[in-house]
């Protein structure tokens, strides 16, 4: 069997659903699926979801021909990689859940557990918008902001598994209380849930972010105030990680990186007139779009092989 029949089963757990694939080293896919996480039934219901879609998948390689050699799960929360557990996710209920041992038994593959923007980041300092640059900070922006530092393409955990929590940077000590329980985080003032709560609040209609963002671009004073707002929010909290983590590319992901330009020339202005002596990253969307967890869980699958 040649190296060029070699597949990694990857899944990118999320709240909602997961997007699974067949990946080969060079990070091609050969084969994509999705499923519905349906978290409400419970974490032991999602974790043999999990197992099943992966034994699919590796059922799947062997019928096409191709050779299963590692398993790679991202999942959201508190993820020890090291040990393989998930620790804690409010999105789909994870409490101490021995991922790794599980799929490992399952499948009899070597098996990676990871964080899914950490391996996000991984995917897009390796083969995406970041690759090359060797020192990369990768936020993902959507319903929460996090972010993953990747060194020479490895991507720091941690001590306890929780490196990454861009998003709880303290940027306005007076400002709207976030889900984690203190006023004022990045989170609570620019993720896309909290542009679209502050626009409801201020218009007293809902809108998504994507909507603000359109109204702003359209000229109305409301909304170009609320994303002025974020984007400033955004540019501090930028600003931060980068007095901390000095990196060549800051590379932009979620769901808020799909306003394109709109977000990233004035986020890219606002940043540099922060920064000091600090080097000015090359501030960037990202490139993988939402196939950047699968990817990214295949590469750290691979990983353990090496």
């Amino acid at each position: 069997m040649s190296s060029g029949d070699e597949v990694v089963v990857a899944l990118d757990v999320g709240g909602t659903g997961m997007k699974c694939a067949l990946v080969r080293p060079d990070g091609t896919m050969v084969h994509a699926e999705r499923h519905a996480t349906e978290a409400a039934r419970g974490p032991e219901a999602v974790v043999g979801t999990i197992l099943d879609v992966a034994e699919g998948l590796a059922g799947k390689a062997h019928a096409d021909g191709l050779t299963a050699v590692a398993c790679g799960i991202a999942v959201p929360g508190v993820v020890d990689e090291a040990r393989g557990v998930a620790v804690w996710s409010a999105n789909v209920g994870f409490r101490d859940v021995p991922l790794r041992e599980l799929a490992r038994g399952r499948l009899g593959l070597p098996t990676a557990l990871g964080h899914d923007v950490r391996v996000g980041g991984l995917a897009e300092a390796r083969v995406g918008a970041g690759r090359d640059a060797g020192h990369v900070l990768f936020v993902a922006i959507g319903t929460g902001i996090a972010a993953a530092h990747v060194v020479d393409g490895s991507a720091a955990a941690g001590a306890h598994g929780a490196a990454g929590e861009i998003g709880h940077i303290l940027v306005r000590p007076d400002g709207p209380r976030c889900g984690c329980g203190r006023p004022g985080c990045l989170e609570a003032m620019a993720s896309a849930a909290a542009i679209g709560r502050r626009y409801a609040e201020l218009a007293g209609v809902p809108a998504t972010a994507a909507e603000v963002a359109d109204r702003a671009a359209a000229g109305e004073p409301l909304a170009g105030r609320v994303w002025r707002e974020a984007v400033e929010a955004l540019a501090d909290g930028l600003a931060t990680g980068q007095a901390l983590f000095d990196v060549a590319t800051i590379v932009i992901g979620g769901g808020l990186a799909q306003a394109g330009p709109r977000l990233l020339d004035p986020l890219r202005a606002a940043l540099g007139e922060r920064l000091t002596f600090h080097r000015e990253p090359r501030l960037v969307a990202a490139a993988l779009g939402d196939e950047a967890g699968c990817l990214g869980a295949a590469l750290l699958a691979l990983d353990t092989l090496d």
